[in-house]
């Protein structure tokens, strides 16, 4: 007989509520900033004509801050106010967005103009990101955590996609420069929802020990690998983003080569893809509930595994696109399903004073193993062939679930209710 569950309270969901706020300013601002993911490339190549090697510069600028300010920024929100570093950057995204229409106006704008944007916007992109999921828990109480993050998930996989056809859409009928504009609006908007937040004086008094950045974050860094909890699930999405990204470095290459699949049909599977991850965040908490948080994260990693064979065992025939495609969309559901469910055991597990230097931690080691996973697909390509590197990545997906199999994770029953425990009392090792 299966024991009963525990009923959850219903979830807040009052327009004018804290998350509301924070729910509505989050998905506008990843549509919007999607408007400059389209246009500052368009304008680099039709209209100032830049080189193959520039427009690889402007793509490297859009993505270097995240690893090199990953850690700063964990040390910074957990010091300052979350709330006020999320104006503020949004503030400042609204300036630099601008720039570029501006320049373009009185026909200054260059290449390097761009480069510097990208850079500055990646910047202030990891500062906000760093305190806007960390504040999560100063707006929503333990109880509806899980809840609050499969919202989260929904909204930015609808946002994401929406954003990615509607930047390109907005770019189209009005011009690059002047679809800025309106990325430049969605972020004062953000600012506005974030203005509405209100988070819990107790969460608040937490972050007021400020300390050396250095210090904060070995404080950080320590906390999580001496944790036997936060340990495994941090490892676990390190690992899974080299073993992902061997794969994705050649997944659009084998679509088009050994598959046949052209454009068109490249198009339909990422689409199919991409719409698995509504599913997940829909399915997360229901998920949770009936089976628990361990055995969710360790079949949503194990998915990538599974659903990475198609690929590997495909012949260049309509049929297998559609399989790859329907893969492709389960493995997404798994991935959002287990994401969140990490997410919210993170969250409810970490001191109030070590939220942003938790994850960014596992933001830190993401991001840098991302262009090592990269240029090892690179290396297991040239000395025997792609489909090796594709082999070799799905076996590396077996690699996370193991870390997810370690004893305090595995029995992992319920999504936890106690207090997490004062960063003092674990420095201690009480």
């Amino acid at each position: 007989m299966s024991r009963p569950r525990k009923a959850r309270p219903p979830f807040p969901c009052a327009p004018t509520g804290p998350f509301r706020a924070y729910w509505v300013g989050e998905t506008v601002t990843l549509a919007g900033s999607s408007v400059h993911g389209v246009a500052l490339p368009v304008i680099a190549v039709l209209e100032l004509n830049a080189s193959p090697s520039q427009v690889s510069l402007l793509a490297a600028a859009a993505t270097v801050p995240a690893f090199v300010l990953a850690l700063p920024a964990g040390a910074a929100s957990d010091q300052y106010s979350k709330k006020k570093i999320m104006i503020g950057t949004d503030l400042a995204a609204a300036a630099v967005v601008s720039v570029v229409p501006v320049c373009w106006a009185v026909g200054v704008l260059s290449v390097p103009v761009l480069y510097t944007v990208a850079l500055l916007l990646s910047a202030l992109t990891v500062l906000y990101q760093a305190a806007s999921i960390a504040i999560v828990p100063e707006i929503v109480d333990r109880a509806h955590m899980h809840p609050a993050n499969a919202r989260i998930a929904g909204a930015f996989s609808l946002a994401d996609t929406a954003g990615t056809y509607g930047g390109t859409l907005v770019v189209g009928l009005l011009g690059a420069g002047r679809a800025l504009w309106l990325d430049s609006l969605s972020y004062l908007f953000s600012a506005w929802c974030a203005s509405r937040i209100r988070p819990s004086a107790v969460q608040r008094a937490a972050a007021a020990r400020p300390s050396r950045m250095g210090a904060a974050i070995r404080e950080g860094i320590r906390y999580v690998m001496r944790d036997p909890i936060q340990r495994p699930l941090v490892l676990s999405l390190a690992g899974l983003a080299f073993a992902n990204g061997i794969v994705t470095t050649y997944f659009a290459y084998t679509l088009l080569t050994r598959l046949d699949s052209g454009s068109t049909g490249l198009g339909l599977v990422m689409g199919v893809t991409a719409a698995g991850s509504l599913a997940g965040a829909v399915t997360a908490t229901r998920l949770v509930d009936r089976f628990g948080p361990a055995r969710v994260m360790l079949t949503g990693f194990l998915a990538y595994a599974v659903c990475g064979v198609p690929l590997l065992v495909a012949r260049p025939e309509p049929v297998w696109l559609s399989v790859i495609a329907a893969a492709g969309a389960l493995r997404t559901a798994a991935a959002v399903a287990a994401g969140t469910t990490q997410r919210s055991l993170r969250q409810q597990l970490c001191p109030p004073e070590l939220q942003s230097r938790a994850q960014q931690t596992s933001v830190w080691l993401v991001t840098g193993l991302r262009p090592a996973a990269a240029l090892t697909a690179g290396a297991i390509a040239a000395a025997s062939s792609v489909h090796a590197a594709l082999i070799a990545g799905t076996l590396l997906y077996l690699v996370p679930a193991a870390l997810l199999w370690a004893p305090p994770v595995r029995r992992l029953t319920t999504m936890p209710t106690a207090a997490p425990t004062p960063v003092k009392d674990f420095a201690h090792g009480s």
